[in-house]
């Protein structure tokens, strides 16, 4: 086992120095969206295989009644610890930066050898520590957790805006067209999609009120987003209500799949391992997909990242324009050049996300019947729903807004 462990250490540490040695000829940010998508797989390995290691240090196994699926939360809570730190850290040197020859642009850009290894060593040191600070984390990472979700949210609200601005741009019938066959395609999706729920969720002879409710609640959100969206009055299109009621339901379907395996209206509880794995693909696909949307986002004068002083305020520009821009070595580089987006909001957006990927690694931090079972219990079911509920409510708010508050900028 230690013999396995060193060789993937090395393999690691080799592949991590070859690539840090080319990450400032591009885009930094997708720099770091790679090293996150390393500590995923960090955490996934040592949850599935570090119990025997864990064992062994006194200060973690300070009892003989400790589960596998205790170990298992201890070595995920643990990756993500260190990796939140990495990223808050990054996020407060990077506060107030507002121009490229701030002597702090460096540290965002540059150094990525020595990142990666006070990464690595942020992340041993946490293993550590006793377990008293990692049950604080597991709390502190619910909340951080439901935020990424939150943001997460926003995320999806303004790419779906974007697409649709995009395509409505280009003044042409068949875009048109386009749109009008994507959103009857999402639509028809989306109900689709509810009524097999209904099938898995809803089993003939057992009274599945609480399942029924969930599903009636996404239908009737989905039909309400295209009516309020195509209403006379509001500044609405078709398309991005399609695109969040298809969300929803993928939503609620991973809210109803986290159902406890025991509970009778769960009618996937014969495929439990399968959906929990699925489910597990799924979240850490959409965690990862975020977090790359956030970072490539960044630049554009759309969303939240960019500050105010940004030449890109105002200006629609392409997402990945200007590696040059970006690194700091255009032809003056002394030049008082504004930032292209907020760094600290950026590393802020990572920090969070590495609580919300601990959270679905371990079920929300609750017990389970199954530690085979990834992102199962009650607390998962009813995260799920109220992010399906919250997003409903920030879409429709988007919509209504401008007509509440007329004296004030949306867009």
């Amino acid at each position: 086992m230690s013999c396995l462990a060193s060789c993937c250490v090395s393999l690691t540490c080799g592949l991590c120095t070859s690539v840090a040695s080319g990450i400032t000829k591009r885009s930094a940010r997708i720099g770091y969206c790679g090293l996150f998508g390393v500590s995923l797989i960090v955490s996934w390995i040592l949850r599935e295989f570090a119990q025997p290691v864990l064992k062994h240090l006194s200060w973690i196994n300070t009892s003989d009644n400790l589960s596998k699926e205790w170990y298992q939360m201890q070595a995920v809570l643990r990756v993500s610890l260190g990796n939140f730190l990495f990223f808050a850290i990054l996020a407060v040197i990077m506060i107030g930066i507002k121009y490229q020859n701030d002597k702090r642009d460096f540290f965002h850009h540059e150094g990525w050898i020595v990142k990666i290894v006070i990464w690595t060593v942020l992340i041993i040191l946490m293993f550590f520590l006793p377990n008293a600070v990692i049950s604080v984390y597991g709390v502190v990472s619910k909340f951080g957790a439901g935020l990424f979700l939150l943001v997460q949210v926003l995320m999806l609200l303004d790419a779906t805006h974007s697409w649709n601005d995009s395509w409505v741009a280009k003044d042409d019938q068949k875009w048109y067209l386009a749109l009008l066959a994507v959103s009857i395609s999402c639509y028809i999706g989306a109900f689709t999609f509810s009524g097999l729920l209904f099938i898995w969720f809803n089993p003939s002879g057992q009274d599945c009120g609480l399942n029924v409710f969930f599903l009636v609640m996404t239908i009737i959100l989905a039909f309400s987003f295209g009516i309020i969206a195509l209403h006379p009055k509001v500044n609405g299109s078709l398309l991005p209500a399609s695109v969040i009621s298809m969300y929803c339901a993928y939503v609620c379907y991973t809210g109803l799949s986290s159902e406890p395996r025991d509970y009778v209206c769960n009618g996937l509880h014969n495929k439990s391992k399968v959906v929990s794995t699925s489910t597990l693909i799924l979240g850490m696909l959409t965690t990862v997909l975020s977090v790359l949307y956030s970072a490539l986002r960044a630049g554009s004068s759309t969303t939240f990242l960019s500050p105010p002083s940004s030449p890109r305020a105002g200006v629609h520009k392409p997402l990945l324009e200007g590696d040059e821009l970006e690194s700091g070595k255009g032809k003056n580089e002394t030049e008082n050049k504004p930032v292209t987006y907020s760094y600290m909001f950026f590393h802020l957006i990572f920090a969070l996300a590495s609580m919300y990927s601990a959270m679905l690694l371990s079920g929300w931090t609750s017990d389970s019947e199954n530690p085979q079972l990834i992102d199962v219990g009650w607390t998962s079911v009813w995260v799920r729903i109220c992010t399906e509920w919250v997003t409903a409510g920030l879409y429709v708010w988007s919509l209504i807004a401008p007509l509440i508050l007329p004296d004030r900028e949306f867009y």
